[in-house]
């Protein structure tokens, strides 16, 4: 489905002016800090397409020439033309706001061909100076970037940077998520992963010590992430723990796809309280887990320790990840904890994305 953006003029892409809020002379005709390097390298990177909406009160009337808005959308126009910008559909509301016509943003009359099913507008965004621009998008069932000092309630971003606008709908470019399902004779688990998440977390494998560790890993991770576990505890824990991080492994596989522009490594060192952790990761495509780690008791809650290893290394193996985990200190739970913040931390660091370099990141041209 088709993807659009429905960008805003005045106040947006040439400054508003304060005293009549008409862009009708030369004095008067500018453009906002960095709209047109960004506006251009949106539409040469990203995949939207440009439909200008702008409310120009009374266009045609007395009090708003045609002859005195033209010269200057033209103008606009040609200037960003000249950097390969060019919107495919223009869309201009002449009424005046109390007439409260329809097509008046944040009205929708003129925009009722992008409802007919072929835009994805869920994915779509609304650029603006104003709240009706805001509203705009919720009518559409599109998001909103706010342009302004403020923040505007439920606008996607609000910004007066138009460098953070691309950065953000650049971060959009592709979905990195992922939906594993692992069903076996001894166990159902469902993952469900977002790399992009805000550490939103809905986690229940049955074993309330392991619950706790994998919304370490959401949380500071920053992930969205659902498990969701059936294991044959009545036997015992290892398929459960076992199958988890084959599960989890697999999903982080998918959500990385080409691993096109991602950091790749990630490393931390993580103290908490007398315990110091140390976890390094590399998804290379290539497993391998190194584990120095000594645990004097069977059990931390109701996990064996001897298990801990033995999820991390079930995660390396089909995650096709290189992890380097060593852990020093006195008390249990604070050694194993601190070794699942910093894998959590390793994580964020290692899947973070260049927006500048979209490469993989290796000279052999795949990972």
């Amino acid at each position: 489905m088709k993807k659009a953006l429905f960008i805003d003029r005045d106040g947006t892409i040439l400054v508003e002016p304060k005293t009549d809020y008409q862009v009708d002379s030369f004095e008067k005709f500018a453009f906002l800090p960095k709209s047109i390097s960004n506006l251009a390298k949106i539409y040469r990177e990203l995949d939207y397409e440009f439909v200008m909406v702008t409310n120009q009160d009374g266009l045609g009337t007395d009090s708003y020439p045609e002859d005195t808005f033209w010269p200057y959308q033209n103008k606009m126009l040609e200037v960003l033309e000249t950097e390969g910008v060019r919107f495919d559909d223009i869309l201009i509301d002449r009424s005046f706001e109390h007439e409260g016509l329809e097509t008046r943003k944040p009205g929708i009359g003129m925009m009722k061909r992008y409802l007919a099913g072929e835009y994805d507008l869920a994915n779509s965004f609304v650029i603006g100076d104003r709240l009706t621009d805001v509203k705009l998008a919720q009518n559409l069932g599109a998001q909103a970037i706010f342009i302004g000092e403020t923040a505007a309630e439920g606008a996607a971003l609000s910004t007066t940077d138009w460098d953070a606008i691309y950065t953000f709908l650049k971060q959009q470019r592709t979905s990195r998520t992922a939906s594993v399902r692992r069903s076996t004779s001894e166990t159902d688990i469902q993952v469900d992963l977002n790399l992009d998440g805000s550490g939103k977390m809905n986690i229940s494998t049955g074993l309330g010590f392991f619950d706790h560790m994998l919304e370490q890993v959401a949380k500071h991770g920053k992930l969205d992430l659902n498990i969701q576990v059936k294991g044959d505890l009545h036997i015992d824990e290892h398929h459960t723990i076992e199958d988890t991080g084959l599960a989890l492994g697999e999903a982080f596989l998918q959500a990385l796809g080409d691993k096109r522009g991602i950091s790749r490594y990630g490393f931390f060192l993580l103290p908490m309280d007398e315990v110091l952790a140390q976890v390094a990761l590399d998804f290379s495509g290539r497993p391998w887990a190194v584990w120095k780690a000594d645990f004097k008791r069977e059990k931390v809650g109701d996990m064996p320790t001897e298990m801990f290893f033995h999820f991390f290394k079930s995660f390396s193996d089909t995650a096709k990840a290189n992890l380097n985990i060593k852990v020093e200190g006195d008390n249990e739970h604070h050694k194993i904890e601190a070794v699942f913040k910093g894998f959590a931390r390793a994580i964020r660091m290692a899947v973070e994305r260049n927006l500048q370099d979209n490469s993989i990141p290796s000279t052999k041209g795949t990972l």
